[in-house]
């Protein structure tokens, strides 16, 4: 018997899912949703955006490609055409999306945006509160019911955006990374590119193969390798090594290729950390960066490595060595986070920062019904492998409440059991 005390459940459609609800319909999302087809598993799959894989489609450079080999990027049970390049172009992989989803008959429900998310311990139930993002009608809301909830909005859901004294007064263009698209409309500009990870030395060198002139903010230290070493892929190569030798040591021995391929960084202003790039990522996320030519460029002076800024005045920046830089716009390369705070009513599983709690490889799975995927900052490799555990579990749990005819299907005349 239902006991739903929220009475504004009268004010929404309500609708009973058979199955678990995925949030989410980029890869992560897209990938459990293909193993719970493959198990006969009915489920559906909420996304905000008007397509799949938004953050690909919507919120990336041009130049972007795979960053590691496509064996490495592939989702469960679909391999990337024998036909695609080593490393897949951003739409290269955004058509590999997209023929996996027709592959396994993937329909999200497009335009609508998840705005809470709450287990109902006394129903043993969560509940899904939506509403429609898109389209000229007005917005609708809907509540959907389940019994399994699967959270892949992933570690990028939310750009981050920094405080930075006097930025509001900066006369200038400034944009997230999430926005640039191409180098194309700041030829001959002065571009302030503000951070130094992957995606901060790419638009840098896109910039620079504009033919614009960009300056590069490197406030902290950082790890920069080949993307390939003697001919194979620095991952691949530091997964093999991680067969047979300690993480200390294959970190090691990765930093002395780094520095007979590449020399040393750190006469351009970029300073190594002292924790080695593999330890680096396990213990905070922070992924190396991979040289695809930046370097270069920074070695001719094409990109000018600049400290941290202090404060920007109308068309200017102040850097914290006294040096001020005439600049015309900013791109600000600082990151992306978690938005589960912002919907998922929960805190045992998920930390305030929007990630699990747990390591991986145990970061998977919570308590009620509760699922996490895309949140191992392990790449598409992570996400990959935490979908076939998630989809096999999920698939265990559904079958074996069919088989005890123990499921439980609410009867109130507003909900509509069609999924």
């Amino acid at each position: 018997m239902f006991s739903f005390t929220d009475s504004d459940m009268f004010s929404r459609r309500c609708v009973w899912v058979n199955g678990p609800v995925i949030v989410g319909a980029g890869p992560s999302g897209l990938a459990v949703a293909a193993g719970l087809k493959d198990q006969g598993v009915p489920f559906v799959i909420l996304e905000r955006a008007d397509c799949i894989a938004s953050l690909w489609q919507k919120r990336t450079y041009d130049r972007l490609k795979l960053h590691l080999p496509k064996k490495f990027c592939q989702l469960p049970g679909f391999p990337f055409p024998e036909h695609y390049p080593e490393y897949p172009s951003k739409r290269q992989f955004v058509e590999y999306l997209e023929s996996y989803a027709a592959n396994f008959d993937i329909a999200p429900h497009f335009n609508e945006s998840v705005v809470s998310a709450k287990y109902d311990e006394p129903c043993r139930l969560w509940r899904v509160k939506t509403t429609s993002s898109g389209g000229a009608a007005a917005a609708e809301e809907v509540e959907y019911i389940c019994q399994m909830l699967v959270v892949a909005t992933g570690e990028n859901a939310e750009r981050v955006v920094p405080e930075i004294d006097g930025l509001k007064d900066f006369a200038g263009e400034v944009i997230h990374a999430c926005d640039y698209k191409s180098g194309e409309n700041y030829r001959g500009k002065k571009v302030l590119v503000v951070g130094c990870g992957n995606s901060g030395m790419e638009v840098s060198l896109d910039l620079c193969n504009h033919d614009a002139k960009p300056s590069m903010v490197v406030r902290s230290s950082v790890h920069v390798l080949p993307r390939e070493i003697f001919g194979k892929s620095t991952f691949e190569l530091a997964m093999f090594m991680l067969k047979w030798l300690p993480l200390w040591l294959v970190d090691k021995m990765m930093l002395i290729f780094a520095w007979m391929i590449l020399g040393n960084i750190e006469k351009y202003g970029l300073k190594r950390p002292t924790v080695g790039p593999l330890e680096l990522k396990n213990r905070h996320g922070k992924t190396p960066v991979l040289d695809i030519g930046t370097l270069e460029r920074i070695r001719s002076k094409e990109i000018q490595v600049v400290p941290g800024i202090k404060k920007f005045s109308c068309g200017s920046v102040e850097l914290t060595n006294g040096e001020n830089l005439e600049i015309d716009s900013v791109v600000l390369a600082t990151g992306y986070r978690s938005n589960v705070p912002y919907w998922l009513q929960e805190s045992e599983f998920f930390s305030k920062n929007g990630m699990p709690k747990a390591e991986f490889p145990n970061a998977w799975k919570g308590k009620a019904g509760l699922y996490a995927v895309g949140f191992t900052r392990r790449g598409l490799a992570g996400a990959s492998a935490d979908s076939v555990k998630i989809s096999q579990d999920i698939a265990k749990v559904w079958k074996d409440d069919l088989k005890q005819k123990k499921q439980k299907v609410p009867t109130h005349r507003r909900c509509i059991s069609t999924f």
